[in-house]
């Protein structure tokens, strides 16, 4: 099977880069899976992980706080606002985001910018499920 290459990158690093055999992303009409040879095309992605298929059927998840994914013949760009792979995720710290998150969605205070703190709870709640924590 041919292999492709992705690169996922943020303003600040290039969080991975490497061969893959396939990877799968959460578009905002659905999910995606993207094997080598795919047509070209560019979708916004939502925040959720993003699954990478290498050598000998191993699966890393990544994740990705939402940005753009781009297929152009064999390389895949992930250009994301922020992306961690599951070493990297400060598990403490996102079960405090994801706390404080919740606390501001039931209270309700009238000043409360709600789109704001969902964004906050989905970010949280995908970087516990890629550390596995969720």
């Amino acid at each position: 099977m041919s292999k492709m290459i992705l690169e996922v990158v943020t303003p600040e690093r290039v969080v991975y880069s490497g061969e893959v055999k396939m990877v799968i992303a959460r578009g905002v009409v659905g999910d995606l899976g993207i094997l080598p040879n795919h047509m070209p095309l560019v979708t916004p992605l939502k925040i959720a992980p993003v699954r990478v298929k290498t050598e000998g059927d191993k699966e890393t998840q990544i994740a990705v706080s939402g940005g753009f994914m781009e297929v152009r013949g064999d390389k895949v760009t992930v250009l994301a606002e922020a992306a961690e792979l599951p070493d990297q995720i400060d598990v403490e710290r996102a079960k405090a985001a994801l706390a404080r998150a919740e606390q501001r969605l039931n209270e309700r205070h009238p000043d409360l910018d709600i789109q704001r703190a969902e964004l906050a709870l989905q970010r949280a709640r995908v970087r516990l499920q890629v550390s596995k924590s969720l």
